[in-house]
């Protein structure tokens, strides 16, 4: 159906280049190692970070960018979020200036302050019809293993997420458009945050009802701020918010739950760093969206105690004690 390029062999992008490749699609992958790529396709497995898993055929990996560029119809970029800018000052002039870009990234640059479209758009001669993002519940292992999954494509241009729509559309994987970007992308980037506190309170050994209240109480960040930034608030209740929440505050493969788990049980942000591969995305975005809610007036206790203990200045243990004892509230204040 289209030639596309995926920037980023990852979990995840290894991920949606399976359900491109399932949909009919010509995938060439881009990945920053070299050997990583050979192995790709010599073996149909990339070992490091899906392994047990068999690519197709219609899936190549190079690690030259122009190489996987030329004639992209679709160019999907699944880097680092903080990497973003720096790859794409490179890859910039190598994408075809008909291509459309497809974020699947789930973060808010550090400085900036700006969410992963408004990155592209900087760095690139495209305009928002040709920006789009994929987002939702987003596992990759359970993508990968074909289960059945629902997810976002959103776009200012309805046609463009509907052109998308059909491009990833499979048996096991079904997205749905919507012309939101700002609060899809918000509801991606800030559930990476609320699943590093759900992660604590289970390292603690706290139950079901600590961890459903901070799984709500985040909803109610997330929606606060995604309004006052001028999204829908219904956004926030569907697969880009509410639905990514949960799935990333509640599986075990989930990155940044897993790594808020470690703090929990006291390990420090360094040596967790140094001990994977994966990024857990939160750990970058959350300084960056405790900014955001403070240049718009938007109460974000969360957040703001994750980004407290992921700078050393609080321990777990009283993140969970600070939040607990503020000032009772209304629910809806």
């Amino acid at each position: 159906m289209a030639t596309v390029a995926v920037m980023g062999a990852g979990t995840w992008g290894t991920a949606f280049s399976l359900v491109l490749s399932d949909a009919g699609n010509a995938v060439s992958l881009w990945g920053r190692r070299r050997e990583l790529c050979a192995a790709i396709n010599e073996t149909r497995h990339n070992a490091d970070y899906l392994p047990g898993v068999k690519l197709p055929d219609a899936i190549s990996a190079s690690h030259d960018p122009v190489e996987v560029l030329e004639g992209a119809e679709v160019v999907v970029l699944a880097v680092p979020s903080q990497t973003l800018r720096a790859n794409l000052a490179d890859w910039a002039p190598k994408i075809p200036e008909t291509s459309i870009l497809v974020s699947l990234m789930k973060g808010i640059e550090l400085v900036t302050q700006k969410r992963m479209s408004q990155v592209i758009l900087e760095l690139t001669e495209a305009g928002p019809e040709r920006v789009a993002v994929v987002t939702g519940p987003n596992l990759a292992r359970e993508i990968a293993a074909r289960q059945p999954a629902a997810s976002v494509v959103a776009c200012t241009h309805e046609p463009t997420a509907r052109q998308l729509q059909l491009l990833c559309h499979t048996r096991a994987f079904r997205p749905y458009t919507n012309v939101d970007v700002v609060g899809c992308e918000l509801g991606g980037a800030t559930k990476n945050v609320i699943a590093l506190a759900v992660g604590m309170t289970e390292g603690l050994g706290f139950g079901d009802n600590a961890k459903a209240s901070v799984i709500t109480r985040g909803l109610a960040e997330t929606a606060r701020l995604a309004t006052a930034m001028g999204a829908d608030p219904m956004t926030l209740a569907g697969l880009a918010g509410l639905g990514d929440l949960v799935a990333t505050c509640t599986s075990p493969l989930s990155r940044n739950r897993s790594f808020g788990e470690k703090l929990g049980k006291g390990m420090n942000v360094a040596d967790i760093l140094s001990s994977t591969r994966q990024v857990a995305e939160g750990v970058r975005s959350c300084e960056s969206l405790y900014a955001l809610a403070r240049q718009h007036g938007v109460d974000m206790p969360i957040v703001e105690h994750v980004a407290a203990v992921v700078r050393g200045e609080l321990g777990a243990k009283e993140l969970v004690a600070s939040v607990v004892s503020r000032t009772a509230k209304p629910e809806r204040h």
